[in-house]
């Protein structure tokens, strides 16, 4: 049985979603004239929807830095949202323990919550806040709990041995892999997607 509380919690976050949603003026719905059209096996970042979905990705997973890994997983979840490329997120237990330590500074998304930095770890070599992670994400994103996620800028990240490209834009973090189509938000005068 549903408790009352449990109900409440729910109309809650629906209304919450609601609200952010409307901030945005594409959500998915409908692609823009600006897009470029998916060919065969690509996606279009326009497609994805706001708020974003969390989907399951099989596929080989790797991060590293040079000759050290750092993780490799084939149980990632990708973030999709409107008009940006994925956001892989590796399951905690995927990660090496001794490549992560905490950083300075959260941040707070709209859509997930708040999220906690980390400092990767590879070596000799260390990346500022180059990991995030949602300790205690929004209930529709729970599945984000115990999942780290990279930045692509600084370190190798790969989907099937192939190496992605970064989003454009110091705040993004979507991973650009060769089935993807755009334009990606990020890039010159996307500002207001």
């Amino acid at each position: 049985m549903t408790s009352r509380r449990s109900l409440n919690d729910s109309a809650e976050e629906i209304a919450r979603l609601q609200h952010a949603r409307a901030q945005w003026r594409h959500v998915g719905d409908a692609r823009p004239p600006f897009a470029e059209t998916p060919g065969p096996g690509q996606e279009s970042v326009w497609d994805y929807p706001r708020p974003p979905r969390i989907e399951a990705d099989r596929r080989e997973i790797v991060v590293r830095s040079g000759d050290v890994e750092i993780a490799r997983t084939r149980n990632a979840l990708r973030l999709l949202e409107t008009a940006s490329p994925p956001t892989f997120y590796l399951p905690r237990a995927d990660v090496r323990p001794d490549a992560l330590t905490a950083a300075a500074g959260t941040s707070h998304c709209e859509w997930k919550g708040e999220a906690h930095y980390l400092t990767v770890i590879a070596g000799k070599q260390r990346f500022e806040a180059a990991a995030w992670f949602y300790p205690q994400p929004e209930l529709t994103y729970a599945a984000l709990r115990d999942h780290v996620a990279f930045y692509p800028q600084q370190l190798e990240c790969l989907v099937d041995d192939v190496r992605v490209l970064a989003q454009p834009g110091r705040f993004y973090a979507g991973w650009i892999t060769p089935e993807l189509v755009g334009p990606f938000k990020g890039s010159p005068g996307s500002a207001g997607w």
